[in-house]
């Protein structure tokens, strides 16, 4: 199996689960940012919240950070599970 290769999410039940929750998790980091960018843009327009705002764009850059981590933890999951399959399978043969 192959790390990022979208017929991964669909080898069986399982992989496609493990897609759908990290695809969630990764919609709601990918919200996260954005709501934190928007609000932290709008906060520095008033001298009194810049500082409110400037954490708001940092915890968002940490939002962008993570999305390639989920992605790569999703894969590395795959791997851990398909190796077991992968046994399984020659086992049963």
């Amino acid at each position: 199996m192959r790390l990022f290769d979208p017929a991964n999410r669909t080898r069986t039940p399982r992989h496609a689960r493990i897609w759908a929750v990290w695809e969630i998790l990764y919609t709601v980091v990918d919200f996260a940012a954005a709501f934190l960018f928007i609000i932290g843009s709008v906060f520095f327009f008033y001298a009194s919240l810049t500082y409110t705002g400037t954490w708001m764009f940092l915890i968002g850059s940490i939002c962008f950070a993570l999305k390639p981590t989920i992605r790569l933890v999703r894969e590395l999951q795959y791997l851990a599970i398909g190796d077991v399959d992968d046994v399984a399978a020659r086992l049963r043969e």
